[in-house]
């Protein structure tokens, strides 16, 4: 009963509009207090929370987490992306939905590149859309395809929502192993998240560009040719994609190839994005400035938020609700794939009014433990939340890459357009991510390959 009170209290407060770290944090002090009154609430819990603390604050994976997000933010600067798109926009720009699949494919490489949705979605919504617009293109179509595109970085690693999964996901398998009583130092990484994310993330471009195709195919008058007029050279095309792509190789290659750890590979992004972008003789002191006040800005909400997860789930643990927890889901009717299923819709439609780092600090930490205790792989489990909450970013209201694209899209597209143009590629992530639950190999194949 406890853990319904603080959920009813935490949701009353984030509902008020009031900083989502302070509505998690201060609501489940204050149902602590309560509960310490009522002898519901054992106070010598709130004796751990400075080592809590203090753990998240030396966490050597989470120190990835400034590092990747610099290496966007210094990478969207340099103007990376204009180049991309003008290059992908020569090479297809004649085909019948041309523009699209290079909207597409300019996406799947700023999301493995930057893995920041907001600057690719506002990039190629200032770039690509009033093209597409120009030559005809549907309004839906085009926006839905920009908006889209623009969420795979979520799945594509590397990732942040992956760096935070894997050290959320490693302590829910490590509860999981003691409560079982065969605890084991072995644990899931970030490194597994990436190498599992991968063949996913890569099917869920396939199935952007079979879209496009099909709008080619069966409603021409969406996705006409662009009709550029000279296609770029051999010689431009391999100055543009070479330094993403190798810069990509450099970072995950040194993750899955054991190289490095996460947050070696990212301190090695980032020394890698200031080169690309001096050599793109952009690099100056007003764009580090930027960059970094950018960097704080994004690494403080996370690490704030993390710590109010911890206050959350100390108490909601101190009012028995991991216990609740699983005795529900292990009791549900049809077991492991009813469970699994009941978590993937509650946190799908937490997606329409939350954001995901919220979902991934509050939610995953409480159900997680409880499914990998049902025997779930944690890679596939760590990879099902992440394309689940990757539908977050284009679920009406709160969308983030539907806000986005609204600040920058011309008044001439009507809000109405963005939200049903993003509606088939929803249930695109939905076909995607039913793909994977019926086929955890996608997920768990190459894992296995690199690491055994």
């Amino acid at each position: 009963m406890g853990a319904l009170v603080l959920f009813a209290a935490v949701a009353a407060l984030l509902l008020t509009g009031y900083p989502v770290a302070f509505a998690l944090g201060g609501g489940a002090l204050l149902v602590a207090g309560i509960a310490i009154l009522t002898g519901h609430f054992e106070p010598a819990l709130l004796d751990t929370l400075p080592s809590r603390i203090y753990g998240v604050m030396t966490n050597q994976t989470l120190m990835a987490v400034p590092l990747f997000v610099f290496m966007g933010v210094v990478l969207e600067r340099s103007r990376m992306a204009e180049d991309l798109l003008d290059t992908m926009a020569g090479l297809f720009g004649n085909l019948r939905g041309g523009m699209a699949i290079a909207v597409v494919l300019v996406g799947a490489l700023m999301g493995a590149s930057t893995g920041i949705i907001g600057a690719t979605v506002v990039t190629m919504g200032l770039l690509a859309l009033p093209t597409m617009l120009q030559r005809g293109h549907d309004p839906r179509t085009a926006t839905g395809t920009i908006c889209a595109s623009g969420t795979l970085g979520q799945i594509l690693p590397p990732s942040i929502i992956l760096v935070l999964l894997g050290d959320v996901l490693g302590s829910a398998y490590q509860k999981a192993q003691l409560a079982q009583g065969n605890y084991s130092p072995d644990t899931v990484s970030v490194g597994d998240l990436f190498a599992g994310a991968l063949l996913p993330g890569l099917l869920l471009v396939g199935l952007y560009i079979g879209y496009v195709l099909w709008l080619a195919w069966r409603r021409p008058e969406r996705v006409p040719a662009a009709g550029v007029a000279a296609r770029p050279g051999p010689g431009r095309v391999l100055r543009v994609l070479v330094p993403p792509l190798a810069l990509i190789v450099a970072v995950l290659g040194s993750i899955l190839g054991g190289i490095a750890t996460p947050t070696e590979a990212a301190g090695v992004g980032a020394i890698g994005a200031l080169v690309l972008t001096a050599a793109r003789r952009r690099l100056g002191v007003e764009l580090l400035r930027t960059s970094a006040r950018s960097t704080l800005q994004v690494t403080a909400m996370v690490f704030l938020i993390f710590i109010a997860a911890s206050v959350f789930s100390l108490v909601f643990r101190g009012l028995g609700g991991d216990a609740a927890v699983e005795s529900f889901l292990t009791d549900l009717p049809g077991g492991t794939v009813a469970a699994i299923l009941l978590v993937m819709v509650v946190m799908f439609l937490l997606g329409f009014i939350l954001d995901f780092i919220e979902i991934t600090f509050v939610v995953v930490p409480v159900v997680a433990p409880a499914l990998l205790m049902m025997g779930v792989d944690p890679v596939w489990l760590g990879v099902l939340i992440a394309m689940n909450l990757q539908t977050s970013f284009l679920t009406p209201p709160f969308g983030f890459a539907l806000f986005y694209l609204r600040g920058v899209a011309p008044d001439s597209v009507p809000t109405g357009a963005l939200y049903r143009g993003a509606l088939p590629f929803i249930a695109l992530q939905l076909v995607a991510l039913g793909i994977l639950a019926a086929w955890p190999e996608l997920a768990t194949w190459l894992p296995e390959r690199i690491y055994g």
